[in-house]
């Protein structure tokens, strides 16, 4: 691979620019952390000019992209809009695509494809979103991407990217998006800020260094793809016997087969964190156009030896019942418990585990199935691939929509070397 530029792409200043927006406490729960995607397109694939051309024109009216990471006087952060830019590198690839993607995989690590994620201390200045096109011998694409999570949440980075391609897709004849980007409306706190919640301790910890899961060594943490085909989550839907989601119901089958490969004790207890969209949640709802972060976290919790004999549709409930557990009183009290922190000036350090942590017996879950990644056309076609960075932690999980020709679920996750061959063993097993 070689690097042949390395610019930042400055789009048409914004009216937002020389802004200085405080996080939201929404924002301050997202994990401090630039989250990759990488997308495979073979060739034809749109050419490097036609790409940058369409991303000045859609990162315009998302002016929080193009500017930074800083640091206020009293040590808080805060987004300033001042229009620096986003990293937009090219390198060349002496290899054909088609040799190194196979079945819709990399055949090789992806983490050379975007951009070296910034260490800790140079995050604070450094380009919020960053860019890596990676054109291969063939002619064929991979576009890596990634962008800091204080940005934005998973939906809002959907929106962008469809913009973008849209951009690039349809040159003279794009339509500039107008997202909503009013973070303080929000975030209101009523008159007196009332939390009722523990909010302090489901989304924040407390700081006082005590590791709530235990690190171990990276090398023992596995990942996986494993695809789901439509049929076979018919067939699970059918066993739930209610109407549910595909996400409700694939959620209740991998909790299910993690926890029997873990081999856990049935009086153990174990929990998923169900990443959750709040913008609907909301009272009143925050426009689903609206960019930024607006996701809290749900958490079913059950005994082993429930989880393990209960029927699919009980397991589907528990997991309904604590996602319908974050409503609007809980979206309300979770920006009172903001509005309490801000007035008081409290340090909030997220809950995101560190790299190496291991969840056993828990679990943690996001969900992309009701984002576009897989559906991006730059102008030749939807990517052939979504390609998952390696997930860090034990027991984490990605939802994302199947690139095979019927459709169905890939599921990546992070296993213990020493759970894989088991969990390998039943995960297509409906017992």
């Amino acid at each position: 691979m070689e690097m042949t530029s390395s610019t930042m792409v400055k789009p048409v200043p914004h009216p937002l620019v020389g802004e200085k927006v405080p996080l939201t406490i929404f924002d301050c729960a997202a994990a401090d952390v630039f989250v990759p995607t990488v997308l495979a397109y073979p060739a034809p694939a749109p050419a490097n000019e036609a790409l940058k051309e369409g991303l000045l024109k859609a990162v315009a009216p998302y002016p929080h992209l193009a500017g930074r990471l800083a640091v206020d006087q009293l040590g808080r952060r805060f987004l300033h809009v001042n229009n620096e830019g986003v990293l937009l590198i090219e390198t060349t690839v002496k290899a054909n695509l088609a040799d190194v993607l196979v079945e819709g995989r990399m055949a090789i690590r992806v983490d050379h494809l975007y951009p070296t994620m910034p260490q800790p201390e140079e995050k604070i200045g450094a380009a919020l979103l960053q860019i890596q096109l990676n054109r291969y011998k063939c002619g064929g694409l991979v576009v890596g991407i990634c962008s800091h999570h204080h940005t934005a949440d998973g939906h809002s980075m959907s929106m962008f990217f469809t913009a973008w391609a849209a951009a690039v897709r349809e040159s003279k004849d794009f339509t500039m998006p107008t997202p909503f980007l009013d973070r303080a409306k929000t975030v209101v706190p009523r008159s007196t800020p009332t939390p009722v919640f523990d909010h302090r301790s489901l989304e924040f910890t407390h700081g006082d260094g005590a590791a709530a899961y235990t690190v171990i060594p990276m090398d023992r943490i596995k990942n996986i793809t494993v695809h789901f085909t439509a049929e076979f989550l018919a067939d699970l839907k059918a066993r739930v016997g209610a109407r549910c989601s595909t996400f409700q119901c694939l959620l209740a089958h991998v909790w299910k087969k993690i926890t029997a490969a873990r081999g856990l004790k049935p009086e153990e207890f174990t929990k998923v964190r169900v990443a959750v969209n709040c913008r609907g949640r909301a009272d009143p709802p925050v426009p689903m156009n609206f960019f930024g972060n607006m996701v809290l976290w749900a958490f079913p919790r059950l005994q082993v030896r429930d989880l393990l004999s209960s029927s699919y549709g009980s397991v589907v409930d528990t997991i309904c019942e604590a996602v319908a557990h974050i409503d609007g009183e809980y979206v309300q009290s979770f920006v009172d418990f903001g509005g309490v922190t801000d007035i008081n000036g409290v340090e909030l350090i997220a809950t995101a585990a560190p790299p190496g942590s291991m969840f056993c017996p828990d679990a943690e879950v996001d969900s992309w199935l009701g984002f576009n990644f897989h559906q991006l056309d730059f102008g030749t076609g939807a990517p052939a691939a979504l390609l998952p960075p390696d997930l860090p932690v034990e027991g984490l999980m990605l939802f994302v929509p199947s690139h095979q020709a019927k459709g169905g679920v890939d599921l990546f996750m992070a296993v213990a070397d020493e759970h894989l061959t088991g969990f390998k063993q039943i995960c297509y097993s409906l017992d």
